[in-house]
């Protein structure tokens, strides 16, 4: 027996009734979404202190808080973007409306991952009841006691004949995904990304991959290196190194690899104290299978910095390696933890070289006193992001697209662009029913003089009403 058929059903009988599509509607979703993360936000900051001893400032920065502005920013602007979108006309068209409506694809599923089980569950959500649609939320079952909260308690503040939360593991998902949704919004790594847009594919339903990918981070012989490893610490071992957009190696000469260490031992323990194991400040990996994973990796090249681990507390120490070969483990997959490469260049064109013969990541970051050397990196490369002398912060900025390019994803979200992709833009022409004479130089028999005409009128971009 199919346990997903009922609610599936459910929530499509509620969106055809027509019931999401008004403003009204939809901003009362939205509000209770937000009233959830003010009610609870204290239950969610203890679920992610049980799944990833997460501390409470990054909870609040990163996951709650974020949140909370994406659904402030879409009551704010919700009547706005909703609005149809008028185009420029041509001269056949002139006495025509013309316009982009923005329609609710229909029954949307977000399948999130366990890193930021909040916000990149969220966020999505948002973008999804902004745009009208009923929503089957899928959130991580590794991160269990967060999607315990969410499975239980959002539902109380949403419709829930139009929203619901499925749980379980691959399994579940697996037939959650021969269902035919109307869009589906997937994050996490590259391999299940690849499932899941095959099992789209079947029913030929557009999908936003959210994926990851290793980060590259260039820092030039021209910097601070003081400034640079207080940035590239605090984004390195944010979340204990496990999010999609932190730096995944760092590529430099040698020169600057010897001024680099020290400035990064000094960042992590201002930061993390002499034992960052007993640091309220640094989290623990989510799980064993990964701390099994990420210990295989500390036997890549040589430990600089760090290198400590407690396989019954899941703890990793923030660490460096060096003189790593691009052939190791460490180089051949993303991280997804407290671990940093640093491999030597010996010039821009051989980093920006070494970047462009691998996958388009996510993320790229540049750091130097020079703009000429971080405009080159930019110009000459590709990624979904790009940060000049600093981490991800362009993640706080919803004015901003956030999405991957090639193997680190497709399509985008945040703010505005999260309305987007939730929304089909349906292009509509209203013509005159009248007008027929008007209309007439377009039918058979065809000449040449009404051909030149029409050419004229079609090509003609301008709008006189």
């Amino acid at each position: 027996m199919d346990p997903f058929s009922d609610t599936l059903q459910r929530l499509r009988e509620a969106f055809r009734s027509g019931r999401t599509r008004p403003a009204e509607f939809r901003a009362t979703q939205l509000k209770g979404l937000g009233r959830f993360l003010q009610d609870h936000k204290k239950l969610l900051q203890e679920a992610l202190a049980q799944d990833l001893h997460k501390p409470a400032t990054e909870s609040e920065m990163s996951e709650i808080s974020l949140t909370q502005g994406e659904v402030n920013l879409a009551l704010r602007n919700l009547r706005t973007w909703m609005k149809d979108e008028k185009v420029t006309k041509n001269l056949a068209t002139q006495l025509d409306s013309a316009f982009i409506r923005k329609e609710p694809f229909g029954l949307v599923l977000i399948i999130s991952p366990w890193n930021y089980p909040v916000n990149l569950t969220l966020v999505p959500l948002v973008g999804a009841l902004a745009a009208g649609n009923c929503v089957v939320l899928k959130p991580s079952e590794i991160s269990k006691n967060t999607e315990q909260v969410l499975a239980e308690v959002l539902p109380q503040y949403l419709d829930q004949n139009c929203f619901a939360v499925v749980q379980g593991g691959p399994e579940e998902t697996g037939q959650l995904l021969k269902h035919k949704f109307d869009y589906v919004f997937f994050t996490g790594s590259p391999r299940v990304g690849k499932i899941v847009m095959a099992a789209a594919t079947e029913h030929l339903t557009p999908i936003t991959l959210e994926l990851g990918g290793k980060n590259p981070c260039y820092v030039d012989d021209n910097c601070d290196p003081q400034t640079v490893a207080n940035r590239v610490v605090w984004f390195r071992y944010y979340n204990t190194g496990q999010t999609c957009v932190a730096p995944d190696y760092v590529l430099c000469s040698p020169e600057m690899q010897e001024r680099l260490l020290p400035a990064m031992q000094s960042a992590i323990t201002r930061f993390y104290g002499d034992d960052p194991r007993s640091s309220p400040n640094l989290g623990r990996i989510i799980n064993e299978k990964h701390f099994q994973r990420l210990q295989g990796l500390l036997g890549c090249g040589r430990v600089a910095i760090g290198g400590q681990s407690d396989e019954r507390d899941r703890y990793i120490a923030p660490t460096v390696l060096v003189d790593v070969q691009q052939t190791e483990p460490v180089m051949q997959e993303e991280i997804f933890g407290p671990i940093l490469p640093i491999l030597n260049v010996r010039s821009l064109d051989e980093a920006i070289d070494f970047i462009n013969r691998r996958e388009k990541p996510l993320a790229l970051y540049a750091f130097s006193t020079s703009n000429q050397v971080v405009k080159q990196v930019l110009d000459r490369t590709s990624s979904g992001n790009f940060g000049g002398n600093d981490g991800f912060m362009f993640m706080t900025l919803n004015s901003l697209p956030f999405g991957g390019v090639g193997n680190s994803g497709m399509g985008k979200y945040h703010g505005k662009f999260s309305f987007d992709t939730f929304s089909h833009h349906r292009a509509c022409l209203l013509a005159h029913s009248g007008l027929e004479k008007l209309k007439g130089i377009r039918y058979p028999p065809y000449s040449v003089c009404r051909l030149r005409m029409l050419l004229m009128a079609m090509e003609t971009r301008c709008t006189i009403l």
